[in-house]
Order: C-alpha cells, then structure tokens, then sequence
C-alpha cells in the first residue's frame, strides 16, 4: 500500500530477570503510518510466530490510555517520543519511512524484567496497599455534595488521581525514582476529607515502603513531570514532603499510637 512505512527494529530479548539480555534486529515492513506501536509489534510478532520464532513479550492490556500498563523505552523516553501519551496512543506516522527504532524495557532494579520488554510493576501496587485508602464508615451511602469541596482543590486532587502507575517516571529519572507516583497516590486522599483520618500514617507508610522496594531518592530534574503520560505535576511531591516532615516532627508518635506530641 502506497505510504507505507520499512522499519528496523533493535529490541531487547531476554528470558527471564536472572538470564543476560542483548539487542535483536528484526524487520518491520509494509507498516501503515495510522498503526499504533503495540499495533506494529503485533505486526512484527505475527510475522516471528509464522517463521517460527518466539514472539517478542511486551505489556498490553486497554491501548486507550488508561490501564497504564504499555511500559517501553522507545529511542530513549518512556512511551516513545510525543508528550502525554501512552506507548498505546503513539502512532507510526511519528516515526519515518526507514528509521531504525531502539525498544527497551523499563530499567530499574525495583522493576525486575520478567520477560524481553515485560517488566515486573508490583512494587507500585505494595506502595498503594501500605497506605492508599480511607477509613470507611458501614451504612447508608450519603449524598455526594454532602461535604462541600472548593472547586479548585476537587480540582487539585482530580489531576492527582489521573496516574495510571505505568512507571514512566521511574524510567525517566536517572535515580530511578518513585517520587512523583508515590505524591501523586498520597495527594489524591490527602487533598480530600476523607482522606484527613489516615493522611499522616499513610505518607508514612508509603514512604516507607517506597524505600524498602530499592526506588532512588528524588533529585529535581523534573525528567519525571516532562515524561509522564497524564502530566502529574511536581507540586504533588512537594505536598508529600510537606506531609511526611509534618508527621516526623509533631505527628509520629500519634500515628504510631503515642499522644503525638504538640503541634
């Protein structure tokens, strides 16, 4: 078909997290520039299961956007090389007739590879389970205005819930960060009332539990705001410090049981 696009590919294989890995070439032709990435790696997968090979393992699961889960390092930046987008929603006719695209997994050691570009995320949901969520009280469900929230920090805490947890900005950060996914996961309860009850224990907890899954520590580059694909600010990280120095200084030995000290 006229406009169709020839393409090479170095992509990462490798078995399993215990096994070395090295870059394959592979062939993409006759792709449509209206394909999506994942479209065109399906492409390619065909083509390898025909001859024989084994197909290239990648993460795949909505292609809308919102499940988070199409985590590849295309030619250097996480999700390939449009702003907030996901893999998913990046098309071909991003790239040109020719050009040769460099395919990476996830690197960081807190996201262990399980197989060629399928990385291992469940540190992210043991963050989320150390703390995010809310006291929830058994009856009648009340009336959703019943707890008048200013526009703009409904607002704030919207934005903040709009991570997907794909990991672009630990693969962003030259630390391997999770700073700005943790932040965000804090601010979305945080910011609101129902979220007042655990908001001390859980920036604690979750800090906690980011550190013992081996992330980096947060340097300010900013590589993680530019990268993410739903545009989480930087603020949400300043609002989890603010939270979690507040709970270090007047609020530990409450959270922890004591009488939490004078604030």
């Amino acid at each position: 078909m006229s406009g169709n696009m020839n393409l090479t590919l170095k992509v990462w294989r490798q078995k399993d997290a215990k096994s070395s890995g090295k870059m394959v070439t592979y062939k993409a032709e006759n792709i449509s520039p209206d394909m999506s990435f994942l479209e065109m790696l399906d492409v390619v997968n065909e083509s390898l299961t025909l001859k024989g090979d084994e197909p290239i393992h990648f993460d795949h699961d909505c292609r809308e956007g919102i499940c988070g889960m199409c985590s590849l390092y295309i030619n250097g930046r996480p999700h390939g090389p449009k702003r907030a987008i996901t893999t998913c929603q990046l098309h071909m006719r991003s790239f040109h007739d020719g050009e040769t695209i460099t395919i990476e997994p996830w690197r960081a050691a807190a996201f262990p590879v399980i197989k060629d570009l399928a990385v291992d995320r469940s540190a992210f949901d043991r963050i989320q389970q150390s703390g995010g969520y809310v006291s929830v009280n058994t009856g009648g469900v009340p009336d959703a205005n019943i707890i008048p929230i200013p526009k703009v920090i409904a607002d704030e805490a919207f934005n903040s819930a709009t991570c997907i947890g794909c990991g672009a900005c630990v693969a962003a950060c030259k630390n391997a960060s999770a700073m700005l996914f943790v932040s965000a996961k804090v601010s979305q309860l945080a910011l609101l009332p129902q979220g007042q009850p655990e908001r001390y224990s859980r920036v604690q907890a979750m800090v906690a539990q980011m550190d013992e899954e081996g992330f980096g520590n947060c340097t300010n580059t900013g590589a993680c705001e530019a990268e993410c694909p739903k545009e989480i600010s930087l603020t949400n990280i300043s609002r989890m410090n603010n939270d979690f120095f507040s709970a270090k200084l007047f609020r530990e030995a409450s959270v922890n049981g004591g009488d939490g000290g004078g604030e």
